[in-house]
């Protein structure tokens, strides 16, 4: 039966180097961990992993907890962090909570378990909230949706500022009458798009209409169900600005139904840029976020926890992009 000696010797490394790539790969250069894994593979050499997590306290499972798994964004974000684990030899468990703060809980205490490593929450919510003050929590990184002053690493987008400069585009093309369908109320990335969109109308003068702000929850129904009522108003809106791509292709649908156009009748934008949104008829103008860049930099900053490691930045901010296509254009005159 084949030994660690023996990959050693195939691969020209010392018996610590293979110790070292098996346990902890993403501390070993690129072209060692081939040689390596090279050498494992001819020797067929099975190492027993339940040792090797026994001597270094490590699982090599990170938890994902994401609040709706069917929702494009997050089917994003999960791919970028599957690919950075998977590269920095650590394996993702996906739990798709729906937004259940019980099967959050469940979920995150896997690390408590020795099941799991760490943990990233996509939603704002703490799993860990009624430790006491002071007491060391278990490795845990908020991205996308983050909580307010919380005491875990964060990584988000100025949704403030993107909900602005969306907000501008459609002002300076001529809009006064600007639709809003937002998402859940409860969500913090609603509510600072709401004030994005509130701080574009006041720098441009405009009144901020309630009557021009429809509730949604980020579903296509929803975008379907808002555009209804937006275009029920007389006079009705010139642009309908919804909060993501998906209750815009929801929205596209209903104005359509209704006999309208996009953009003569009526200009659509949204915000996420997920796939589907560049080959909408027409092409939409969204917001640009990097999905991928979300799940990929919180696996990188939860591992750099997990090993005890100072972070270079708590807080990190993501660019977006504003990206304009052929669904706004100046309101019909």
């Amino acid at each position: 039966m084949s030994n660690i000696r023996e990959v050693a010797r195939l691969a020209g490394v010392s018996v610590a180097t293979v110790s070292r790539t098996l346990r902890s790969p993403e501390r070993v250069l690129p072209e060692t961990r081939d040689k390596v894994n090279a050498a494992v593979q001819q020797a067929g050499y099975r190492p027993n992993l339940m040792a090797v997590q026994f001597r270094s306290r490590k699982t090599g499972n990170l938890v994902i907890l994401v609040p709706a798994i069917a929702n494009i964004f997050f089917a994003r974000v999960i791919s970028g962090a599957q690919q950075a684990a998977q590269a920095a030899g650590y394996r993702l468990l996906l739990c798709d909570t729906q937004g259940d703060e019980s099967i959050e809980r469940e979920f995150a205490e896997l690390v408590y378990a020795h099941q799991a490593d760490g943990v990233i929450q996509l939603r704002a919510s703490d799993p860990f909230h009624d430790l006491a003050p002071g007491v060391d929590t278990p490795p845990l990184v908020n991205a996308c949706e983050v909580l307010k002053d919380t005491r875990h690493p964060t990584i988000s987008l100025d949704n403030r500022a993107a909900a602005r400069a969306m907000t501008e585009h459609l002002i300076a093309l001529g809009h006064r009458r600007i639709g809003l369908i937002k998402g859940p109320q409860s969500s913090p990335l609603t509510q600072d798009r709401v004030t994005g969109y509130e701080d574009a109308l006041r720098g441009a003068g405009i009144p901020c209409d309630p009557t021009l702000i429809a509730h949604g929850d980020f579903s296509l129904k929803a975008g379907d169900e808002g555009a209804a009522a937006m275009l029920a108003l007389n006079p009705r809106p010139t642009a309908l600005f919804c909060e993501n791509d998906e209750m815009a292709i929801g929205a596209l649908r209903r104005i359509r139904q209704l006999g309208l156009r996009v953009p003569e009748d009526v200009s659509l934008v949204g915000f996420d840029d997920i796939p589907f949104a560049a080959y909408c008829d027409p092409p939409l103008t969204t917001i640009a976020q990097p999905a991928e860049m979300f799940g990929e930099m919180a696996v990188h900053m939860l591992i750099t926890l997990i090993e005890g490691k100072p972070l270079d930045e708590r807080q990190r901010v993501l660019p977006f992009e504003l990206t304009i296509r052929q669904s706004s254009a100046a309101p019909a005159t």
